[in-house]
């Protein structure tokens, strides 16, 4: 699955671990999540959508990982 939560992550200029704990997910869950080596579960992918104010299919699409 594809994903932009490192790019709005980083247009706030909060580090993995800021974002960590404003889901809170250990930094690893973040880093995992960006790098595509892990999807997040659909509850944890609607907190990042409310967080980040965009609609959850703007954040993840289906397809190759980034």
């Amino acid at each position: 699955m594809k994903n932009l939560v490192r790019e709005l992550r980083e247009q706030r200029a909060w580090s993995q671990g800021e974002l960590g704990e404003r889901l809170d997910v250990s930094r690893q869950t973040i880093n995992a999540i960006e790098t595509g080596k892990y999807d997040p579960s659909l509850p944890l992918a609607f907190r990042i959508a409310r967080l980040f104010r965009s609609p959850i299919e703007s954040i993840f699409t289906p397809g190759k990982d980034v």
